[in-house]
């Protein structure tokens, strides 16, 4: 069996930051980083000390989405890029998530489009591009990246649902083709959710189409852990090794190359 690309998603909020994790990533056997671009517009506050029922303080970071943002200005999109270009030692998947797909982009559909057409012209490996991009700017693209030899993933993220098995495959087999691989993260409400995703995968393990589909939650990882027998194009992993990683969905790529290890994958 075809053993899946790995993707550690990067998750710093400076480029020097996101420049160390790439080269641990690297030693950590990566095939590719995704760039997040959108969060270079959030600021990582302090942790705030908590006490716990048993008087004990600790000190916890607040949920993400409630981070304090960046002006705009504070980021100057050419130079970002210029630099990530040059520190970075592997294959990076460019993403400027927005934030109604999970993301922190904090400008307008225009303005970020534009981030998007900057690296596909900086020559980036490959483009994540919404498919809730309107069709003109998303037409125009697609039209960009050919021209640059980019490629291309399709993706949908929906932080709230888990579509049917039915509608995983029916998505795969429309957006799936030659020039773009597919992916969808969804948020797994319970196992039965997670179930979803891997009788998708399951189905069309054969298809050979290109695709990653995982989810967030408490079995989400499933997928992910399995990806080898799946059919699964790639995997998204993670440098964070806290306790209980996997009920976020989250699984660790030195755990994840060491489960696929154990499960003779």
């Amino acid at each position: 069996m075809a053993e899946p690309k790995v993707c550690v998603s990067l998750e710093g909020t400076t480029v020097k930051e996101m420049a160390d994790e790439a080269a641990r990533a690297n030693l950590a056997g990566a095939d590719f980083v995704e760039v997040r671009f959108d969060r270079l517009y959030l600021k990582r506050p302090e942790a705030q000390p908590v006490e716990d029922e048993n008087g004990e303080v600790k000190h916890v970071m607040p949920p993400e989405s409630e981070w304090p943002e960046r002006s705009m200005d504070d980021i100057n999109v050419d130079e970002a890029i210029q630099s990530l270009k040059e520190s970075i030692p592997l294959p990076v998947i460019f993403t400027v998530r927005p934030k109604d797909e999970g993301g922190f982009y904090p400008g307008s559909d225009e303005e970020r489009h534009t981030v998007l057409g900057k690296a596909i012209d900086s020559g980036v490996n490959t483009v994540d591009l919404e498919l809730s991009i309107d069709g003109d700017s998303r037409t125009s693209l697609l039209d960009n990246a050919s021209a640059s030899k980019v490629k291309v993933i399709s993706s949908i993220h929906d932080t709230q649902t888990t579509p049917s098995a039915e509608e995983l495959v029916a998505m795969v087999k429309e957006h799936a083709n030659d020039e773009q691989m597919f992916k969808f993260c969804g948020t797994v409400n319970d196992h039965q959710d997670a179930l979803q995703i891997v009788e998708a995968s399951h189905e069309l393990k054969d298809a050979g189409l290109s695709y990653a589909l995982m989810a967030l939650g408490n079995g989400g990882d499933w997928a992910r852990l399995h990806a080898p027998v799946l059919g699964q194009a790639m995997v998204y992993a993670t440098l964070r090794s806290e306790f209980k990683l996997s009920t976020k969905g989250l699984v660790n790529i030195r755990d994840l190359k060491n489960a696929w290890a154990l499960m003779e994958y």
